[in-house]
Formats: structure tokens, C-alpha cells, sequence
């Protein structure tokens, strides 16, 4: 499947390392990163409307979609540092970024690594990764089995993922989604045309080497220095945290904004995140 009007291509960013990237539209440009266990055609409506008036690129992050499937390297800081070279070889230099969910721990990461290149930056549905695995306790917790699955030493996580997983991936498909049209079939069977190994490495980094930089980031008092919008259901209520004071010490420039569709909020609620986007 392709996002209608957009021209695809692939984009070498990192040795042998090329994404998957569907781009269109003209004007001021602005990257979409995408989410587990999505593809950039999670962005199809929101790219669309975009396209009016911006320049939209939308990359399949490595390891998922058409991008290419690596072994290892999905620290979100090369993942992050992907996105710049993407952008870099696409001659935008500066460009507005928004990710949702795996995606906005990229986004985050290129925040604060590459502040002189992002303008402003709007995260769907996220905490930070030293955040995340901080809130996570206590019973509650069950929300996020699949990341302590995925924390695992390779093996054991890929073998049993491997061996379902249409209803490993389907599974969380179905409980994030307020309205199960919004993905709809032949867009849900990309989806689950997931790359198993490739999806575990980079759910591993964040129990791994990402929880290190956020801790350096943190210990040395690094923050988001563009403006942030985040878009974020109120998961905050269930495991017990305010996700608004999770984010200020982070993104002095914040607005948060609580919302009430899914977890899939691009597909779920386009018009909202589009206008979070303009705003």
C-alpha cells in the first residue's frame, strides 16, 4: 500500500543502513514517524491534509515497513540520527518533527541530540523511556507486558513472538483502538507483516542503552529546547502519575493536551492531530 500522491523512494542514511520514505506536498517540510506495530501508513490522513501546505516525509523507521531490517542498532539515538540524514539528503536542513509512539521516542531522542535541526516538535502518546520503565509498577504494570517480553536476552522474546505473531501484533491492534474502523483490513495486514527480530532490538534498546542516555540527558540537565506539543490519553489516571509533570522537566516550552480516542489517534482522530500539528 502507498499513500496516494506521495512519491516513494529509498534513502541510504547510515552505511548500508536505507529507509522506506514517502514524501509530498510543498512548503515548509515536516518528518512523521510512526509507531509500533505501524508503518509510516499510519500517517495517511494526517499526510494527506498536510500535504496542502507542507512538504511530508514519512519513513518507514529501520526495522519496520519497506525500510531496511539490520541486526542490531535501534538505540533510539541512531534511529534518531537516521531521521536526520533522511531529512538532510531530502535537503531540508530544519524540519518540523512529530512521532507517535515508538516513533516519539525517536523524535524525543532527535530533540535533544540534534536540537539546531528540529523547529518544533509535537509526541503522541508517550512518556520518556526512563520515565516509562519509572511509572511502570505494582500490578498495573500488566499494561506493558510486552515491553518486559521484549527486555528479554535475544531468544526467548523472538521465538515466542515468532511463533503468533498475527495474534501477538493483532492483539495490541485491537485493545489501543477505540474505533476498530479506523484501521482498516488491508491496512492492518501491512501492519502484521512485521519483522519479528527487528521489532524486539529496538524494544530491548529501551530497556538497554536508551535508559542510559536518557539518564546522562537527565544527570546533565539536557531538555527539549524547541517547542513541544504532546497528544497523550490519560493512562496517567490508571498507573497512577501526572504525564503533564512527567514532561515539564524535560520540555520547558510544553503544551500538553490530553485526548480521547485510542492509542492510534492519527487514524483514530486525524482532524485533532492535524490541528495540533498546525497550531
Amino acid at each position: 500500500m502507498r499513500i496516494s500522491g506521495f512519491d516513494y523512494q529509498r534513502i541510504p542514511v547510515d552505511g548500508d543502513v536505507a529507509l522506506n520514505v514517502a514524501v509530498g506536498g510543498d512548503g515548509p517540510p515536516i518528518v512523521l514517524l510512526h509507531g509500533f506495530p505501524q508503518t509510516h501508513l499510519m500517517w495517511r490522513h494526517v499526510a494527506a491534509d498536510l500535504a496542502t501546505d507542507h512538504t511530508v516525509i514519512c519513513p518507514d523507521l529501520r526495522g519496520y515497513g519497506g525500510s531496511d531490517k539490520p541486526a542490531d542498532g535501534y538505540s533510539k539515538r541512531r534511529m534518531a540520527a537516521d531521521i536526520v540524514a533522511l531529512a538532510a539528503e531530502l535537503g531540508h536542513d530544519r524540519f518540523e518533527l512529530a512521532g507517535h509512539d515508538r516513533g516519539a521516542l525517536v523524535a524525543f531522542r532527535a530533540g535533544l541530540d540534534h536540537p539546531d535541526r528540529i523547529t518544533r516538535l509535537t509526541l503522541l502518546d508517550i512518556v520518556p523511556t526512563l520515565d516509562m520503565w519509572d511509572v511502570l509498577h505494582g500490578v498495573q504494570a500488566a499494561v506493558g507486558f510486552h515491553l518486559f517480553l521484549m527486555a528479554q536476552p535475544p531468544g526467548l522474546p523472538e521465538t515466542l513472538i515468532g511463533a503468533a505473531p498475527d495474534a501477538f501484533f493483532g492483539y495490541f491492534l485491537d485493545i489501543w483502538t477505540k474505533d476498530p474502523t479506523a484501521i482498516p483490513p488491508e491496512v492492518r495486514a501491512e501492519y502484521l507483516n512485521a519483522h519479528v527480530p527487528s521489532i524486539v532490538a529496538d524494544y530491548r534498546a529501551s530497556a538497554t542503552v536508551d535508559i542510559a542516555d536518557d539518564e546522562a540527558d537527565r544527570a546533565a540537565g539536557r531538555t527539549l529546547t524547541m517547542p513541544v506539543t504532546v497528544l497523550q490519553q490519560d493512562w496517567g489516571a490508571q498507573l497512577g502519575y501526572d504525564a503533564a509533570a512527567v514532561w515539564r522537566p524535560w520540555a520547558p516550552n510544553l503544551t500538553h493536551q490530553l485526548v480521547s480516542c485510542g492509542h492510534f489517534m492519527a487514524e483514530e482522530a486525524p482532524k485533532l492531530v492535524v490541528e495540533a500539528l498546525r497550531g
